[in-house]
C-alpha cells in the first residue's frame, strides 16, 4: 500500500523540499500541501491522508489546534500526525502528544529519519525524535501537571480495567521499549506483547503507542525521572 502524506507548513520552500523527498519513495506519495492548520484539517479529509507532517507554528489555526481537530474526528481515526518542529522538546510538543499526535521530529533531522518517521507513524507506532528522550518528555508532562493540576482522575481509574500483565507492558511501553525488547524483559513472545498492547489501547481508548505513553504518565502509573 502507498502511504498518503499531507504536508502542513507555512514555508513553501520547506514543503517543496519535503515533497521531492517523499515522492521519491516508491511506497509513499504527497497528496496535498497546507499552509495553515485549517487547510490541513480540510485537506486531510478531502485527500484521505494517512500521515500528516504538521508544523506547530503556523498563521491562523496552528498545528496544535489542527492536530486536536483531526484526532477528535471519528472519520479520521486512521490518520497519524507527526509534528515537525525547530524546537524538538517544548510545551507545544507535549500538548501535541496529548492532542493525539503520534510523535515529533526536528526539522533538522536527516532525510532518512523523516522517511522512517512516516513509515513508523503509518504503522501505528509511537515516534519520538532520536535526540528527544522519553525522560525529558515525561519531565515536561510532570511540569505541566504541576502548573495547572489538570490530571484526569477518570483516566487513572480507567487503569483498573487493565490486567496485571497489561499494566506491566504499559510501563515498558512508557519507557520507550519496542515489542521485542519488552518480550525479552518479561520473558514472553513478541506476539503476546503485541496482544497486550492492543488490548491496553482498546481499554484506554488510545489511538497509538504515543497516547499510551502519555496516559501512563498522566495517570501516575509511571513517574517522571528527574535525573
Amino acid at each position: 500500500m502507498t502511504i498518503r502524506v499531507l504536508l502542513a507548513d507555512d514555508q513553501a520552500l520547506l514543503r517543496s523540499a519535503f515533497r521531492v523527498l517523499v515522492d521519491s519513495e516508491p511506497d509513499m506519495e504527497v497528496v496535498g500541501e497546507a499552509s495553515d492548520g485549517a487547510e490541513a484539517v480540510r485537506l486531510t479529509k478531502e485527500e484521505r491522508a494517512d500521515v500528516v507532517l504538521m508544523d506547530i507554528r503556523m498563521p491562523g489555526m496552528d498545528g496544535l489546534a489542527a492536530t486536536r481537530l483531526i484526532s477528535e474526528d471519528p472519520s479520521l481515526a486512521h490518520v497519524r500526525i507527526v509534528i515537525l518542529t525547530t524546537f524538538e522538546v517544548d510545551d507545544y510538543v507535549v500538548q501535541s502528544l496529548r492532542a493525539g499526535a503520534s510523535g515529533f521530529l526536528g526539522k533538522g533531522s536527516e532525510p532518512e529519519e523523516l522517511l522512517s518517521a512516516i513509515r513508523v507513524a503509518a504503522g501505528g507506532e509511537a515516534l519520538l525524535s532520536p535526540t528527544a528522550t522519553k525522560g525529558l518528555i515525561a519531565r515536561f508532562l510532570a511540569q505541566s501537571d504541576a502548573a495547572d493540576d489538570d490530571r484526569d482522575p477518570a483516566r487513572a481509574q480507567r487503569l483498573d480495567a487493565l490486567t496485571v500483565r497489561e499494566r506491566e507492558v504499559l510501563v515498558q511501553v512508557a519507557g520507550g521499549h519496542s515489542n521485542d525488547e519488552i518480550a525479552e524483559r518479561l520473558e514472553v513472545s513478541p506476539l503476546t506483547v503485541k496482544t497486550h498492547v492492543n488490548r491496553a489501547m482498546a481499554k484506554l481508548r488510545a489511538r497509538d503507542r504515543a497516547q499510551l505513553v502519555v496516559i501512563a504518565y498522566e495517570s501516575g502509573l509511571v513517574r517522571p525521572r528527574v535525573d
